[in-house]
């Protein structure tokens, strides 16, 4: 039986506001939130743990079936939350994925923030540089579903807004070109972030 479900997915590098937008989202529109972060660690949907990155390793196939047979079974609208959400949703279930983009040096002071590890905040700031999250949703999902928000020194609510209006077609995707290497390179701190990329 082909299942057409509508999720509205929420993406980005870690440190770019995922869960507590994805919370907010989920109380303004009456949905089922589901965190993946949240339910790899209370499910222990895991394979081991990765040391060199400090992190645990996420079990993939168990987290697809996990996902698979929440959404499968809710008759409530569903937001699905989490960095790798295109590794694991049938593209055809996903109504629009959002993929929320922070600038690399606010990212890397929220990260050292919360105390990653050296080797983990080069990692996921070269990732938000190279735009990995968006790519891979593009890739996955096709350009038409995918929604990009610059959050950088924004109000976790007023992006919540712009997600709502963009979910009831009162405002459009697409309007915002994010290209961090370009502003890095503006900004003459392009040789920096290279060292992050070239290191990770």
């Amino acid at each position: 039986m082909n299942i057409i479900k509508n999720v509205i997915a929420i993406t980005g590098t870690p440190g770019t506001g995922k869960s507590s937008i994805a919370r907010l989202l989920a109380k303004k529109i009456g949905a089922r939130l589901v965190d993946i972060g949240f339910l790899i660690q209370n499910e222990r949907l895991t394979a081991g743990f990765d040391e060199r990155r400090d992190t645990l390793i996420a079990d993939m196939k168990r987290i697809r079936k996990r996902i698979t047979e929440i959404v499968k079974e809710s008759e409530e609208k569903i937001i699905v939350e989490g960095h790798f959400v295109p590794h694991i949703l049938p593209k055809n279930w996903i109504k629009t994925i959002f993929v929320l983009r922070r600038d690399p040096e606010e990212l890397k002071e929220i990260l050292e923030r919360r105390q990653y590890k050296e080797e983990k905040v080069r990692e996921n700031v070269a990732a938000e540089v190279l735009d990995v999250c968006l790519f891979d949703a593009i890739k996955i999902c096709g350009q038409d579903k995918v929604c990009e928000i610059d959050i950088t020194g924004k109000y976790a609510r007023d992006i919540v807004e712009v997600i709502v209006a963009v979910l009831y077609n009162k405002e459009k995707c697409g309007k915002e070109r994010i290209d961090w290497l370009e502003k890095l390179e503006y900004d003459g701190k392009i040789d920096d972030y290279l060292k992050y990329i070239e290191s990770s």
